[in-house]
């Protein structure tokens, strides 16, 4: 589990194709310190399992479906992306509840400055749009941040300059794909909601009506 608080801006060292998979090397300077192999690490808002680690980079493995559903399978060496550890328990809860599992994949369509901030409109798949609420919370690369308007199948969002630098959402530019995690919460929800239509009881409504002992 991540929160969408970028830690550091990490390089791609090296790729290496294994049997449809990617054996993938990221520089860091940031987060090494303290990772370790088995470690969960968000790259660009995708769950990785750390497989090798110097002082510093370290390797992950994307398999197919990681391939298949991220932008993932297109990192080149030398691109920065987003990094961030799993959170510890006790933390702060700086952005909101991020899995590191892409939903699907975005585009940018435009980019306008406005003041100091920046606003960003995405397009993505309209299967989609059910999850996408105007001021609810959305991962974009890894980077928490909130859905100020939304349009069909596309919503914009207004990014801080702090974000936009200490982040790789600055490098984006017209046209290029981005992934996205929509909130767990509006998917738990919808999950709950198609039972619930089938008119099979939940495990809480099978506990209410079970008999006195």
């Amino acid at each position: 589990m991540f929160t969408g608080i970028i830690e550091d801006i990490g390089k791609i060292k090296s790729i290496k194709p294994v049997s449809g998979s990617y054996r993938i090397t990221i520089e860091s300077k940031v987060i090494t310190n303290d990772l370790k192999i088995d470690d969960s690490v968000s790259l660009n808002g995708a769950c990785q399992t750390v497989i090798q680690k110097t002082e510093s980079d370290f390797t992950v493995e994307a398999v197919e479906e990681t391939i298949r559903k991220s932008t993932l399978g297109k990192f080149k060496p030398g691109l920065k992306i987003n990094l961030e550890r799993a959170m510890k328990i006790g933390d702060r809860l700086g952005g909101h509840l991020v899995q590191g599992h892409v939903d699907c994949i975005g585009k940018v369509q435009t980019i306008q400055s406005e003041g100091t901030g920046k606003l960003l409109w995405i397009e993505y798949p309209s299967e989609f749009a059910k999850y996408v609420v105007p001021v609810g919370s959305i991962c974009i690369d890894g980077v928490s941040l909130t859905v100020a308007k939304k349009e069909n199948h596309r919503f914009m969002i207004s990014i801080i300059p702090h974000t936009w630098k200490m982040t790789t959402l600055g490098e984006l530019k017209t046209g290029i794909e981005v992934n996205l995690e929509f909130d767990i919460i509006g998917k738990y929800i919808e999950s709950m909601t198609e039972q619930k239509s089938t008119k099979e009881k939940t495990y809480l409504e099978q506990f209410i009506d079970q008999p006195e002992l």
